[in-house]
């Protein structure tokens, strides 16, 4: 038996010839010293006072503590595996009119990519020909499929399923989202929280404090009894049960499930220190545009729809975002377009053509003033007070009179209101950070609820904003998506991302949520507060048990109160015991529920 587990002895020893003893050297000494002494009465031929099955069992049970810890551990890790096994083993070629099937790992940038309904996608990339429905379930944690046309981004590892589609490879199997996504949960796992650095700290004391322990109940009940084998069990009892394995998992396998919990939920934490940041924040900044917006204009309103087509057919000639929304408001409404003449692009106040043989101008107030329009005056009242609802409104003139307006608007996300009201029940404090003039940001500000705005900050302010947060003792949360969050989500406490933002977002983040809603965020706290509770729950049994269990194996409770005395195998038992507990407590973190 001993040599089965030589393992443990080539381990204990060596730590401890290395003054840094760990649980190995606790058990290599206990049961090494049970061992001798056994050998000693067997050589005077005293068969009564053996402890050779003590040591056969304690090994057995060490061992099997390992067996089911090691088993348990390997159920953490499964979201990795399942993230591996998204991966697809072939592709199909598309090159010259012909069909070549060839390994993933082949696949180069530019190469046509052929994917039938029920195939995986086989690489990041575009379709380039066919449209259908993917299922993204395993990036975003959405159910529902998304439609894929020409030109729309596909992921590797998602299901195509009910279109044939071309698409052209955007990079090479090594940069593919899928395995960012895998490094970012690994390194996630192999880092260590803070919380996880007090453990170790308290376990490099624990195990020297034991093993002293240990000699001072094995010398003090010889002196008290000069009962060697008493003495001798004590010893070996208190080496045995103070095992501090628990504690060594009580912060780790928590993590790996926590983490493995996020990324199956599209929620991708980039550390351990990150997940424990998020836990403790109590101040979360929002970027107005495409966080709390879809960061994609609308129209919202226009006085008169049959002024669309008009307007709509010389917005066509312009390649402005608002110019973008009108033509699509009017190709979503079925409406034709018509040509236009002497279209000019006025930077800054708006666009002028002839459509259908009638001037059109659209623009600001300032063009209607150089062009010296009629009827202004008649639309004014109600262009101001869209323009108070953060709406950029424009006239409409024909032929030298004003007709009417349209207003186009960034929307609001339908969650936001929700978002904003969950976070402050949590007791958050919601911030609103906006290049917008003060009007515009404090009436989006009330819309959602929200009383703390900052606006009219510039992208390189946003930083210095983050700061003076901090400043006053909040742990801050930022959460963003474009180019000009990147050094706010740097300088916060946790920076979070959309996944729909910018390359340079995510890079900077600590938290990319792969699913293009804030119901993440709100998701991501909750889980963060969840595996910290969950470690400290570990932490405590792990705590309670030692504190509990060496005054027993000491003989402290026998000498006291004549109480029980531990046998040296049954403290082997309850050692495994407490590591598994430890272990079976972080996967309970498998079943986290988020409700809204």
């Amino acid at each position: 038996v001993i040599f089965l587990y030589k393992d443990i002895y080539i381990r204990g020893f060596r730590t401890l010839l290395k003054r840094n003893p760990n649980m190995d050297s606790l058990v290599a000494i206990g049961t090494t010293s049970a061992f001798v002494y056994s050998l000693y009465q067997l050589s005077i031929l005293d068969v009564h006072h053996l402890y050779f099955e003590s040591v056969g069992v304690i090994l057995a049970l060490v061992g099997l503590g390992k067996y089911m810890e090691d088993y348990s551990k390997a159920q953490t890790t499964s979201a990795i595996t399942s993230l591996l096994e998204l991966k697809p083993s072939s592709a199909t070629l598309f090159e010259d009119g012909r069909l070549t099937l060839i390994d993933v790992d082949e696949i180069k940038k530019g190469n046509v990519l052929a994917v039938k309904p029920g195939e995986q996608i086989p690489m990041d990339g575009i379709v380039v020909d066919g449209k259908t429905a993917i299922d993204e379930s395993m990036l975003t944690g959405e159910s529902l499929p998304v439609d894929k046309v020409v030109g729309d981004e596909v992921i590797m590892g998602t299901l195509n399923l009910n279109g044939r589609i071309l698409m052209e490879a955007t990079t090479d199997n090594t940069s593919t989202k899928l395995s960012q996504i895998i490094e970012m949960v690994k390194e996630a796992q192999r880092e260590k929280a803070p919380i996880a650095k007090l453990a170790d700290q308290v376990a490099s004391v624990f195990v020297p404090v034991v093993m002293f322990i240990a000699v001072i109940a094995g010398l003090g009940w010889y002196l008290l009894t000069r009962d060697f084998e008493f003495s001798l069990t004590i010893f070996v009892t208190v080496l045995v049960i103070a095992c501090p394995c628990a504690l060594g998992l009580a912060t780790p396998t928590a993590i790996m499930v926590g983490t493995g919990v996020g990324a199956k939920r599209g929620i991708f934490i980039k550390s351990a220190p990150a997940l424990e940041s998020l836990s403790k924040v109590d101040a979360v900044v929002f970027d107005k545009t495409g966080t709390l917006t879809y960061g994609q204009p609308i129209v919202t309103d226009i006085s008169d729809l049959s002024l669309l087509m008009l307007v709509a057919s010389l917005e066509n000639y312009s390649e402005h975002p608002l110019a973008l929304a009108i033509v699509k408001e009017a190709k979503d409404k079925n409406i034709e377009l018509m040509p236009v003449k002497h279209f000019e692009n006025l930077v800054g106040n708006g666009v002028i053509g002839v459509v259908d043989g009638r001037t059109i101008l659209v623009g600001n107030l300032k063009l209607m003033h150089k062009y010296d329009v009629l009827n202004v005056d008649s639309y004014i009242e109600e262009v101001s007070g869209l323009s108070s609802q953060g709406k950029t409104v424009m006239y409409i003139a024909v032929d030298g009179v004003v007709e009417g307006y349209i207003a186009v608007a960034d929307k609001l996300r339908s969650e936001s209101k929700v978002v904003v009201q969950k976070l402050e029940e949590m007791g958050i404090e919601v911030v609103m950070l906006t290049g917008d003039n003060e009007r515009t940001a404090q009436y989006i500000g009330s819309e959602l609820g929200i009383n703390h705005i900052i606006s009219e900050v510039y992208p390189d302010e946003k930083a210095m904003k983050i700061l003076e947060l901090q400043n006053l003792g909040k742990n801050v949360a930022m959460v963003g998506d474009g180019i000009n969050d990147a050094v706010a989500l740097v300088q916060s406490d946790v920076g979070v991302a959309i996944g729909t933002g910018t390359d340079v977002a995510i890079e900077s983040a600590d938290v990319v949520l792969m699913k293009d809603d804030l119901f993440s965020v709100l998701e991501a706290l909750k889980l963060s507060k969840a595996t910290i509770r969950n470690i400290k729950q570990n932490l405590f049994w792990a705590f309670i048990y030692n504190i509990i269990g060496i005054p027993f194996a000491a003989g402290v409770f026998y000498l006291l109160f004549n109480g029980p005395l531990l046998n040296p195998m049954i403290a082997g038992a309850a050692m495994a015991l407490s590591s598994v507990s430890v272990v079976i407590n972080a996967l309970r973190l498998k079943g986290f529920k988020f409700k809204i």
